[in-house]
């Protein structure tokens, strides 16, 4: 077989799939699943959690920021985790701390208190993804790594859909308590099955070059040569920025600002703005599944995804910000079904770090891609805060800032591109006539 620019190095013994692979990524995929209904929890909460606590609009901001500061700073580590300890493991400790941070986030009474579990939460959210990835290169072959990809990030994008559809009715009808506690309860029965039925990679298959969890805790050495190996790749920093570019304007919706912008400034009512904040999880599921399929036929396909992904952000936004008064329900629709594009767009900058990579490099080139997205959005989360505070409540220059972090990764990813491109097509070559001159 030979490496294909999706495919990357082919993998010794590359796993066939199948149902025990479905059955056992699904395990993992459904840890995504509760870790971003915790992560998105306060989207829907953020005024309720303005009164609870007593504070204003920076502070408000500050509960996602720490929680996304944490997660991007955790994703290093947590990449050189899972190419050293494996997926079951760091899963599990994810699991505990995000659980963990959930609960006594219900029980905080104190703007601290509750702040210091917001950052345990995002710890352990920080956990899944990356190993989630993994998990799917080892069980799948590595021609679906895009498919795969893209659906687990659609699964996980669902957990949206609780957050706006059950954990919003919910929270007004039983209150803050009964809400973020028994929404706790999910973290315990997700361990219960990783316990017992996640298993690392299918019997028989694991590639020789990856280190496992009994050599002993990763010295400095192995951490500066992944770190630096993941680096160099053009292709791992082109993913990082377009994960950089794509991710933030649909997750800073969704996360904190979507609902007071639709509320205080659109003049709309909780339930309508709840409906629209679907809208975007429903729209991002969709074009994953599309986004998914495109890559996997057409590897070409990424940068005109990527750019046009951008672009129609850029421009929604524009005419939502410059539209006089509160704009139409049409154009907010429009709005709220681009933002849905984000998530599969930034997806895209794993399918740039993929091919560039190793296999045993994966983790850690996911998590400095993953970290891209995720600055930026604790970024554009701080700016909005600020600028609301600023300005008086004026959502129109604090949603500004958007168009000053699309320009600043867009910049960084033509820089790239072209390079990421080139390396991957050499390795290809090299890989085909290594090919012919293997002895059949």
């Amino acid at each position: 077989m030979t490496a294909t620019p999706s495919a990357g190095v082919r993998l010794p013994g590359d796993p066939p799939g199948g149902p025990r692979a479905m059955w056992v990524w699904g395990i993992g995929v459904a840890v995504y699943f509760v870790a971003v209904t915790f992560r998105t929890s306060l989207g829907v909460a953020g005024i309720d959690a303005a009164q609870r606590f007593d504070i204003n609009a920076s502070a408000l901001s500050s509960f996602s920021i720490l929680q996304l500061l944490v997660y991007a700073g955790m994703q290093i580590p947590v990449g050189l985790l899972v190419d050293r300890w494996g997926t079951r493991r760091v899963l599990l400790l994810g699991i505990l701390l995000f659980t963990a941070g959930q609960f006594g986030f219900a029980l905080a009474s104190g703007y601290g208190t509750a702040l210091a579990f917001r950052a345990l939460l995002g710890c352990g959210d920080a956990m899944t993804f990356i190993a989630v990835l993994r998990l799917g290169a080892r069980w799948f072959p590595a021609r679906r790594g895009p498919v795969i990809a893209q659906v687990a990030a659609l699964i996980g994008m669902s957990g949206n859909l609780v957050t706006t559809l059950v954990l919003a009715r919910v929270l007004d009808t039983f209150g803050w308590r009964p809400t973020f506690a028994g929404s706790a309860a999910g973290g315990l029965v997700i361990l219960l099955l990783v316990f017992f039925c996640l298993r690392d990679h299918p019997e028989g298959y694991e590639p020789p070059s990856v280190p496992r969890a009994g050599d002993g805790a990763p010295g400095p050495g192995f951490v500066r040569r992944q770190i630096g190996a993941a680096w160099r790749e053009p292709g791992t920093r082109a993913g990082m920025w377009v994960h950089f570019t794509c991710q933030f304007p649909g997750m800073v919706f969704l996360l904190l600002w979507g609902m007071p912008f639709l509320v205080e400034a659109q003049g709309l009512d909780k339930g309508t703005a709840g409906e629209l904040l679907t809208l975007v999880v429903v729209s991002n599921m969709c074009c994953g599944l599309v986004y998914g399929q495109v890559i996997a036929r057409h590897h070409a396909a990424r940068t005109p995804l990527v750019l046009g992904t951008v672009a129609a952000t850029a421009v929604a936004w524009a005419a939502v910000l410059a539209w006089p008064g509160q704009a139409p329900m049409w154009l907010l629709v429009l709005l709220c079904v681009v933002l849905g594009a984000c998530g599969p767009g930034s997806m895209i900058g794993f399918d740039f770090s993929r091919p560039a990579n190793l296999p045993e490099r994966h983790g850690t080139a996911s998590g400095i891609v993953n970290m891209g997205g995720f600055t930026a959005s604790m970024t554009t989360l701080f700016a909005v805060g600020v600028l609301l505070d600023l300005t008086g409540d004026n959502f129109r220059i604090a949603f500004a800032c958007v168009f000053v972090l699309q320009a600043l990764g867009l910049a960084q990813f033509a820089r790239l591109r072209v390079r990421a491109v080139r390396r991957e097509r050499e390795r290809v070559v090299a890989s085909r006539v290594e090919a012919v001159h293997v002895p059949v």
